[in-house]
């Protein structure tokens, strides 16, 4: 079995979501493994994964709707918020959500359904540019 590793930058426009699929796709066919899986980490602690429907951006915003319903910024009940009214909700809708993912890799490409694609989801007011690990193991 063989193992390949890179990582890559997303730079996100704050709050929302910004698609990484073609990112993720290029590193699995970097490593010419043509069967196997893919996983890919983002290492913050206020930003998350998401795979969901990549063709309708009103399901992404519908999501971050609900997901403030959760945690919402501001909550005066929240004593971490050196950063900002966003800090604890950001960190509280990363921990409620991925900061992984894994993916089938068939014939050298992700195996995604037809309406779904990969997302690094921001949590954070301000723009960020995040960084993930993806490991493609396989034949």
């Amino acid at each position: 079995m063989a193992v390949y590793q890179d990582s890559i930058q997303i730079r996100t426009d704050g709050r929302g979501t910004t698609l990484i699929t073609r990112q993720v796709e290029d590193v699995v066919r970097a490593s010419g493994i043509t069967t196997g899986t893919c996983h890919v980490f983002q290492h913050h602690t206020s930003a998350s994964l998401l795979v969901t429907e990549n063709a309708d951006p009103d399901v992404r915003r519908d999501l971050e709707t609900l997901i403030a319903r959760m945690a919402p910024d501001g909550d005066p009940a929240y004593h971490h918020d050196m950063e900002g009214d966003d800090d604890m909700a950001a960190h509280a809708r990363a921990m409620l959500t991925h900061n992984d993912l894994t993916v089938p890799v068939g014939r050298g490409r992700l195996v995604l359904g037809t309406w779904q694609g990969l997302f690094l989801w921001e949590h954070r007011y301000a723009p960020h540019t995040r960084t993930a690990t993806i490991t493609v193991q396989g034949e």
